[in-house]
């Protein structure tokens, strides 16, 4: 059974950096797509970044582009969401998905397409 186990939630003031760590079992993060959603209380979740095994192709919302980074250690096995100035719009919980599927760019940032889900980590940015 696959299992997506994320850390390094925290808080943090506005302009700092954290670092979320997604640690699969039962899955290998160098086959398929992975990514990372975000979801706050009453709002739908929502896509932040993915990236796909094939090539290293990598997605962003635009609300994260030039901050976050998605990146693979096919050595570790982890997927890794770099957070550089951080807001307080960024404050939610923080989770990882993953399908063996490589999805198309339309589908990156779509929460139908992921078929494993992490429990999530909570991430807190004060102003």
């Amino acid at each position: 059974q696959v299992q997506l186990v994320e850390s390094g939630g925290a808080s943090a003031q506005a302009g700092g950096s954290l670092r979320l760590s997604c640690a699969p079992s039962q899955f290998t993060v160098s086959r398929g797509t992975m990514a990372w959603f975000r979801q706050t209380p009453g709002k739908n979740r929502e896509g932040v970044a993915a990236i796909t095994s094939e090539g290293r192709t990598t997605f962003y919302a635009d609300s994260v582009k030039g901050r976050f980074t998605i990146s693979l250690d096919n050595v570790q096995n982890t997927l890794y969401l770099q957070m550089n100035m951080l807001k307080p719009d960024d404050t939610a919980v923080y989770y990882c998905a993953a399908t063996l599927r490589l999805v198309t760019p339309r589908e990156a940032l779509g929460d139908p397409y992921y078929s494993y889900w992490g429990q999530g980590t909570q991430v807190t940015v004060s102003s």
